[in-house]
């Protein structure tokens, strides 16, 4: 397989990921209840060749949260809206399995990747107790989420696959509007869920949403690599991150599936200068809006553009990087990256300049392959 270009996925916080963001001078005080920001962040992540946009959820709320997950827009509906201003980038949406229906998030998914003309994923999270209680299953306990997961995702596969790619002809001449044989009910019965399909929304032309996953436990790994496409992972620590990915990376091969095929994104919140002093000042800056005595964790990439391009590259190369998934915490995080270094990566041949129009979907971005339905396959063999 040819080498697969690094992947650049814009996380758009709102206000930002920290307690304090939302106190710059710049940044909008309501940006995460603003659709004017999200669009502007979402045309700026395209103007740099982005990949995707991915969106962050929470489904529990206190005192103690941050700005951002106090007020902010439900995912679908705010990637719905991104959809129609945007042409190439992905859109990525955060739903929890252990609260939502698996029908419903089938169907809600489905339509953004219509919409958007083949540009949906969703990242399958579990959810905490507080989420529970607030969709009516704090009868649950923990250990029944990662179970409860393992149905939601067949449910929903199987619901992605409810027709066949050529099942409707809409064709009014003959008045045939599909092939009811390309049809298909799934009739799932589970311990957590029941539920017949088949969904009322045909395969888009990127065949299925493509699933991202979050996790570091041994039972999110065992299903990570059934069903995950992607892996949000931790970023802050080089040598766990490849422990991490190798492990993973078995358990994709000992599924049959291609590990080539299964992509690594940590999470990084990079601040970039033309120069290291300049990079170190920007942190500065960040922290002066936090209480006296409090810092920021350093970023595993900070410094000038070169430097923090070496860094990417390193990591890139060495395998644990597939995709890198970028936080800004203050205004201009995006913007500095995508000028000073999205170039130099780009020159390297590392990061696309441009999207690839004979593939303008979610999947032709990230360079995975087309998932053919399981019924077709079934018939094959």
């Amino acid at each position: 397989m040819r080498e697969r270009k690094l992947k650049l996925i814009g996380n758009i916080d709102g206000v930002g990921w920290s307690h304090t963001g939302w106190k710059h001078h710049d940044m909008p005080s309501n940006a995460s209840e603003s659709i004017n920001h999200y669009v502007e962040k979402a045309k700026q992540l395209e103007n740099g060749k982005f990949d995707a946009i991915f969106l962050a959820d929470v489904s529990h709320i206190g005192p103690g949260m941050i700005p951002h997950y106090l007020s902010m827009f439900e995912g679908i509906s705010i990637l719905s809206a991104l959809s129609m201003v945007t042409k190439s980038i992905g859109l990525i949406a955060t739903i929890a399995t252990s609260y939502a229906d698996p029908f419903t998030v089938a169907r809600q998914v489905a339509s953004l990747d219509k919409i958007s003309n083949g540009r949906a994923g969703w990242n399958a999270i579990t959810s905490n107790p507080g989420g529970l209680a607030n969709y009516s299953r704090s009868h649950l306990s923990k250990s029944d989420l990662y179970p409860m997961k393992k149905e939601f995702l067949e449910i929903v596969e199987g619901l992605w696959d409810s027709y066949e790619d050529d099942a409707f002809i809409r064709d009014k001449e003959s008045g045939i509007f599909y092939d009811p044989r390309k049809m298909h009910p799934l009739y799932y019965k589970g311990k957590y869920f029941s539920v017949d399909g088949p969904l009322n929304v045909s395969r888009s032309r990127q065949g299925r949403p493509v699933i991202f996953q979050a996790g570091t436990s041994s039972d999110f790994m065992d299903i990570a690599a059934k069903h995950a496409e992607g892996i949000m992972a931790p970023g802050d620590h080089f040598d766990y991150l490849k422990g991490y990915t190798a492990e993973l990376k078995r358990r994709v091969q000992d599924q049959g599936r291609s590990p080539d095929d299964f992509l690594m994104m940590p999470a990084q919140n990079p601040i970039v200068g033309e120069t290291e002093k300049e990079a170190l000042e920007k942190l500065k800056e960040i922290e002066s809006f936090m209480p006296i005595g409090h810092r920021l964790p350093r970023p595993q990439f900070i410094g000038s553009a070169e430097n923090v391009a070496e860094q990417i590259e390193h990591w890139y190369r060495e395998g644990i990087m597939d995709i890198m998934l970028i936080r800004q915490n203050g205004p201009s995080g995006f913007e500095d990256f995508i000028k000073l270094v999205v170039p130099i990566l780009q020159d390297r041949g590392i990061v696309r300049t441009d999207y690839n129009d004979d593939q303008p979907t979610l999947r032709g971005n990230l360079e995975l392959p087309y998932p053919e339905s399981m019924y077709t396959k079934s018939v094959r063999l």
